[in-house]
């Protein structure tokens, strides 16, 4: 018997605009943050150049595109973005997908997808998607209600407040027992990767 889950992680697990050449540099990197709530450190030009690092392949436009919502749909819920962000990665590969989510689908964090036979939920636009993750991050770390208008089919079956550290997602929002670890491994990595940009994305 399948049991039903809120999302499915991909089992492949790889982990304001300004120019590329004004992203500066920090002494120290950020603390890793352990709860769902609260404000990301990473601009979104950064979080451009930690998606394009780890897939060179991916659309740079489009990556632009989903950092800046990610920054402001987590900004509206009180949800730190750095930690959706790097959910989005894991779940999708880093924009690989490769799995029961495909791309067309604006589906970032594997949002009931438990077989082929429910590939997952589908959005309408990117924004919608991200909207969607957010909400289901929020509902699960917390008993606020939400602050814009819910597009999450599934948070009607969140149990809201469960899970307000990362690792808390575990055997919550994916069976995985590594899932909230896997996320904090690639948090790590974004705030452990070098701020310049790469000599072709100058």
């Amino acid at each position: 018997m399948i049991t039903v889950l809120s999302c499915a992680a991909n089992p492949r697990n790889t982990a304001a605009e300004k120019p590329w050449n004004s992203v500066s540099s920090s002494p120290t990197a950020p603390s890793v943050p352990q709860v769902i709530m609260g404000n990301g450190q990473v601009s979104p030009e950064r979080l451009v150049l930690f998606l394009l690092s780890a897939n060179p392949s991916a659309d740079e436009g489009f990556a632009r595109e989903l950092a800046a919502l990610y920054v402001e749909e987590a900004a509206a819920e009180g949800v730190n973005h750095d930690v959706a962000f790097a959910q989005m990665c894991l779940e999708t590969g880093f924009l690989r997908y490769g799995n029961l989510v495909t791309p067309e689908m604006n589906n970032f964090c594997g949002l009931g997808a438990i077989s082929p036979e429910q590939p997952g939920e589908r959005f309408p636009d990117p924004r919608t998607g991200v909207r969607a993750q957010i909400q289901h991050l929020k509902g699960y770390a917390t008993t606020a209600p939400l602050k814009r208008e819910l597009v999450d089919p599934r948070y009607k079956w969140v149990k809201y407040g469960a899970a307000p550290t990362i690792e808390g997602l575990t055997g919550l929002w994916a069976a995985d027992p590594d899932y909230g670890k896997k996320i904090i491994r690639i948090l790590e990595r974004l705030y452990a990767h070098p701020q310049r940009p790469p000599a072709a994305l100058k």
